[in-house]
């Protein structure tokens, strides 16, 4: 593993935690095309929410659904997610993805993206992985699929010995699992077929899902819930 230039890494993930307190939820966009991802995205974003995420492998034109994206919402961060391998990672930055994710930890995809001054966000379950991929220079972890290890108990348990590294937990994230997983020491989470309902993006009931969009990030914004 190369040396990590540990000043770069420090401002990455300063920048990066900054963006997540201010909005502190992600929609995740997978789509079977870019018309239906755009729309997907402008509903979420009509709703409140700032952070989106193009997931990579789940749609058919991932770079030009991105670019649309970022075309309709400039005051939108726009990301990219399950990028599995170098080249990947490259056709997400070389489209403008200001932040990317992937499923699993790599160390040379993570060096990759430092070298980019992208913050990467790698994925992990174990402790042992969780702290593998932070040593890495991830700007904070992909706890995942957070609804398979037991959701708001599992970030409970591991922010006792792991409590400086930052958790984004993902995978199964529902509108009642959100509130208790910020509650229980997340800093973000990620939503997808929860803000999305197959049934509404079919239907194209873009209003239903802006009101939940709009609905969800109250529930994350409450005092109550950060606290």
């Amino acid at each position: 593993m190369a040396r990590l230039d540990s000043v770069k890494v420090a401002a990455l993930r300063q920048n990066w935690l900054t963006l997540l307190k201010r909005h502190p939820a992600i929609a995740i966009i997978r789509a079977a095309d870019v018309q239906t991802g755009l729309l997907m995205a402008k509903a979420a974003a009509s709703g409140g929410f700032e952070l989106i995420e193009v997931a990579w492998n789940h749609n058919a034109d991932p770079p030009q659904m991105m670019a649309k994206i970022q075309q309709a919402l400039p005051d939108c961060t726009v990301g990219a997610g399950t990028l599995l391998d170098e080249g990947d990672l490259m056709s997400a930055i070389a489209s403008g993805a200001k932040f990317c994710f992937t499923p699993h930890t790599d160390s040379v995809l993570i060096e990759a993206a430092i070298a980019q001054n992208i913050p990467l966000i790698a994925g992990a379950m174990t402790p042992t992985e969780i702290l593998k991929a932070w040593r890495s220079g991830a700007a904070s972890i992909k706890v995942f699929p957070i609804s398979t290890l037991g959701n708001a108990a599992y970030i409970r348990s591991l922010r006792g010995p792991l409590n400086s590294i930052p958790l984004i937990p993902t995978g199964g994230v529902t509108s009642e699992s959100a509130p208790a997983l910020l509650s229980a020491g997340a800093v973000a989470v990620g939503l997808s077929t929860a803000l999305f309902p197959a049934a509404e993006v079919a239907r194209a009931d873009w209003a239903a899902i802006e009101a939940r969009s709009r609905y969800l990030l109250t529930l994350l914004s409450s005092p109550a819930v950060i606290d």
